[in-house]
């Protein structure tokens, strides 16, 4: 098996195999919360420290947990830092906590996650393990942020906040159907980019 590089192990996780763009893991919290940019980077914030975590605490105990009790002991893991980031988002940062909801308790389940302990952390070292949480994070810590611009620049016509016009925007945009729409239009765009250069 070919080793990659540290670097390679990063940058993964934010182009090659962003999750959002290209894996499509994590739709739930990506279609939920991403009606405004500050809700879909605060996702992105809370699962990138989970995910971090997670994956050094994973990749450093790894040969103390049975085979049989694996998938269990890496949800306990991954709840604890979930507890960490709620309560740390409850005492700071109320107002977003209150929007975010029960997605931030449903990271626990989180695909990407869950994936990535299963995948590369239990198998990995510390150090590559970090990055790759690093990669992951980012990456989806951008698609949500990118997701959340646009809906809130159409359907809204303001950015974090900040309105810069009069007039409403389109409503589709800030509701459901309007992630479903701008999620369709980015993959879509990311494969015809792809298709014309290819890697």
């Amino acid at each position: 098996m070919a080793t990659i590089s540290n670097k390679e192990v990063f940058l993964k996780g934010i182009i090659r195999e962003n999750p959002v763009f290209v894996i499509l893991l994590g739709l739930c919290p990506t279609l939920g919360v991403t009606s405004t940019a500050i809700n879909g980077l605060g996702m992105g914030i809370a699962t990138l420290f989970v995910l971090v975590m997670s994956n050094v605490v994973i990749s450093s105990v790894k040969s103390l947990i049975p085979d049989k009790v694996r998938i269990p002991a890496f949800i306990v893991i991954i709840a604890a830092f979930v507890t960490v980031v709620q309560l740390l988002m409850a005492a700071y940062t109320p107002a977003l906590n209150d929007q975010l909801g029960l997605f931030i308790p449903l990271i626990v389940v989180n695909c990407i996650v869950l994936g990535r302990a299963e995948a590369f952390a239990s198998r990995n070292t510390v150090v590559s393990s970090i990055l790759d949480g690093l990669g992951m994070g980012v990456g989806f810590t951008l698609a949500l942020t990118l997701l959340g611009s646009i809906r809130e620049l159409l359907g809204s016509l303001s950015i974090f906040g900040w309105k810069f016009a009069e007039a409403d925007g389109m409503l589709v945009f800030v509701l459901a159907p309007g992630a479903f729409i701008t999620l369709g239009f980015i993959i879509a765009i990311m494969s015809w980019l792809k298709n014309r250069n290819p890697v």
